[in-house]
């Protein structure tokens, strides 16, 4: 009992967790504004922890164990957990960055993926491969909010894996494309700590888990491969690669449930744009 009782925030606790998703919101921006050939992940990854450290918060990632970057950035074949480096940006290359921030003790985490753009003298990579990886990405993201969607109406938290599942599935079938969801790294609780309970399926589970209802606060992080899900951990014992080579997405926001609703903590205008299209409007925590 006690267990499943601290899934669930009070109001005042939602609310402390807003600055710290904003926070990591704006750290992503900064990111992304900032990619281009020629730059390197660590750079990137300097971009985001100085934003961090200028609004007060400290890097959640830093804080585990081993870790030492306020960011994971994974590149094409990369999946997830890949670590910044004096590796350089080129023109086409599918870039995932992940990030966090631990704010007065309550934590954000977001990631976004974004496709390298041509360099200045007009290079670029394949244009089809191109558009493969944009297409990837899009596909990852639009599974994103679908499962952020389902979860404003959802008895179960099984019923997000299932709707991000669900999305992947239609894209894949309109594509005529084989689209693969990590099996192995699934979405998590968050509050205290970046990691709690419960976790967060990106697929069907038959137990369908803990009840959606107001204090739920849950990173939903789908992981899509743009073939086999069967990955491996390079040697670094960090970065998380496919074993057929295929290119790798990661989209993931952190979102609150209260009793008017949900709102996307990491999503500056509370997910109102990419929730529009499935007819749900979110509410801010009051």
């Amino acid at each position: 009992m006690g267990l499943r009782r601290s899934l669930y925030k009070t109001p005042a606790q939602l609310r402390a967790m807003v600055e710290p998703g904003l926070i990591t919101a704006a750290a992503l921006d900064a990111v992304r504004a900032l990619i281009a050939p020629g730059v390197t992940t660590a750079e990137l990854d300097a971009a985001a922890f100085d934003v961090v450290r200028a609004r007060g918060a400290e890097s959640n990632f830093q804080l585990v164990r081993g870790y030492r970057h306020t960011t994971c950035i994974s590149v094409n074949e990369q999946v997830v957990h890949g670590i910044p480096s004096s590796r350089v940006l080129e023109p086409g290359d599918i870039v995932s960055i992940d990030a966090g921030a631990q704010f007065r003790g309550w934590n954000g985490d977001s990631a976004i993926t974004v496709i390298v753009p041509g360099d200045a003298s007009g290079a670029t990579a394949d244009a089809a491969r191109v558009a493969a990886r944009q297409r990837l990405s899009d596909v990852t993201e639009g599974s994103l909010w679908a499962g952020i969607a389902a979860l404003a109406h959802a008895a179960r938290v099984g019923e997000v894996g299932d709707a991000v599942q669900g999305s992947i599935e239609r894209a894949a079938a309109e594509d005529g494309a084989t689209y693969g969801i990590l099996r192995d790294y699934v979405g998590h609780g968050i509050g205290r700590r970046m990691h709690e309970g419960p976790t967060v399926f990106n697929y069907r589970v038959s137990d369908l888990g803990p009840a959606v209802r107001p204090g739920l606060c849950l990173a939903i992080e789908p992981m899509v491969t743009a073939g086999s899900d069967e990955t491996f951990v390079e040697e670094d014992d960090w970065t998380v690669s496919t074993v057929d080579g295929s290119d790798g997405a990661h989209w993931e926001h952190s979102v609150a449930v209260h009793d008017g609703g949900i709102w996307v903590l990491t999503a500056p205008d509370g997910g109102a744009a990419g929730l529009a299209p499935f007819g749900v409007t979110p509410t801010p925590l009051t």
